[in-house]
């Protein structure tokens, strides 16, 4: 009970002086759009929905992360999860090793159960090293064949200068990534399974140890300060050790923009969030995104030549966004559907029958394919013969 109501006075005061930083920073009007200045010597900003690079400082710099790792093995919690080959309520047993983790954990015991639910909250809230493991070793059997899942999965998102050594963290030769590695795997979490912000959105909750000692509750606080100092905040993981010294992924949204910041080897805490705050400040300040609410609305008709139908109704493939950061009016967006003259049967559902461009200021800014809706056969023999009869008859 001491140790909760020490953390809960600390998260406190730290959420209090936050609070204020931010307060005159609002006074005094932030930074203004166009320019930042970080302090951090590697940082990476980014927008999520379109992956526009909006900052960057030394981002490909290979640097241990500490428990910004975290977000791999989080996205392949969540993997696993979609998959099916795990499921929330499924209980997991924590092996010798993994309670033995030191750094930030949530002291789990050896033989402990805890369901994956509580263990994925407490690698989010509390950036807990023995839930990590433990999490590892009950989807991939060792930390090892989970680490090799986790370098295989960055490979597949393009992280060229990432190579993870363990599953949590702690400072390793050789286990290194760049902000915008970070921001890769960032990027792959928030938008494949954006219900990752219910646990990252959690400022404080308690879990309950039950072991053969009884049952003992513990209370865990978000390592993310920028939850409660930062309007916008909704993730997403913070790191420190030694060698790495203070790193964060920060993910924010306001205006249906998501922005993600990345801030690694930061000298401090205070410079690591106020680092973060800079860089997504400067982002709201100069984007402005337009999605179109209508897409599926769009639907036209194309001749078939020589099918069993006429024509096929064709409909626009999926929508579209555009990020400004030339400060344009976007609500002056217009877009033109361009059906194709006809198709050759047999058609396929889904086939490629035209563009809808999309024009800013007469410029086009991006396009999406027209696709067949239904499949037309080619004509039968027996449906051509009546053609051409028909044809001699008129």
């Amino acid at each position: 009970m001491k140790k909760w109501i020490a953390m809960l006075m600390a998260s406190v005061l730290f959420c209090i002086s936050g609070s204020m930083a931010v307060m005159a920073e609002e006074e005094t009007g932030g930074e203004s759009a166009g320019s930042v200045t970080v302090t951090a010597p590697s940082v990476f900003l980014m927008e999520a929905s379109t992956g526009k690079v909006l900052y960057e400082k030394d981002a490909d710099t290979r640097r241990p992360p500490a428990s910004v790792t975290k977000v791999m093995t989080i996205l392949l919690i969540y993997d696993a999860l979609s998959a099916g080959k795990i499921h929330k309520e499924d209980v997991v047993t924590t092996s010798e090793y993994a309670a033995s983790m030191g750094g930030s954990q949530v002291f789990l015991e050896a033989g402990e159960e805890q369901t994956v639910d509580t263990l994925l909250k407490c690698i989010v809230v509390s950036s807990a090293n023995d839930a990590c493991v433990a999490m590892a070793e009950y989807i991939s059997g060792t930390e090892e064949a989970f680490v090799q899942q986790m370098n295989e999965r960055a490979k597949g998102l393009g992280m060229e200068n990432t190579v993870f050594k363990n599953c949590n963290g702690l400072d390793t030769d050789g286990h290194v990534t760049t902000a915008r590695d970070i921001a890769l795997m960032s990027r792959e979490l928030i938008t494949k399974y954006p219900d990752v912000y219910e646990y990252t959105k959690i400022w404080m909750d308690t879990i309950v140890h039950k072991t053969k000692k009884g049952e003992e509750e513990f209370g865990l606080s978000n390592t993310n300060k920028l939850i409660r100092q930062y309007s916008y905040a909704t993730g997403l993981k913070t790191g420190s050790t030694g060698e790495a010294k203070f790193c964060l992924s920060a993910t924010a949204q306001k205006d249906r923009i998501d922005l993600i910041a990345v801030i690694m080897a930061a000298p401090d805490v205070k410079t690591r969030f106020a680092d973060a705050q800079t860089l997504l400040n400067y982002g709201f300040s100069i984007c402005r995104k337009y999605e179109d609410p209508d897409w599926e609305s769009v639907q036209k008709t194309v001749k078939v030549e020589r099918g069993e139908e006429d024509q096929v109704k064709v409909v626009q493939k999926s929508g579209f966004s555009y990020l400004d950061v030339s400060g344009a009016d976007v609500s002056g967006v217009e877009k033109e559907v361009v059906p194709k003259a006809s198709l050759k049967a047999p058609v396929k559902k889904g086939q490629k029958a035209g563009t809808v461009q999309y024009l800013l200021n007469g410029e086009k800014i991006g396009e999406v394919e027209l696709a067949a809706a239904d499949d037309v056969p080619a004509m039968s023999l027996k449906h051509a013969i009546e053609d051409v009869l028909d044809s001699f008859s008129l």
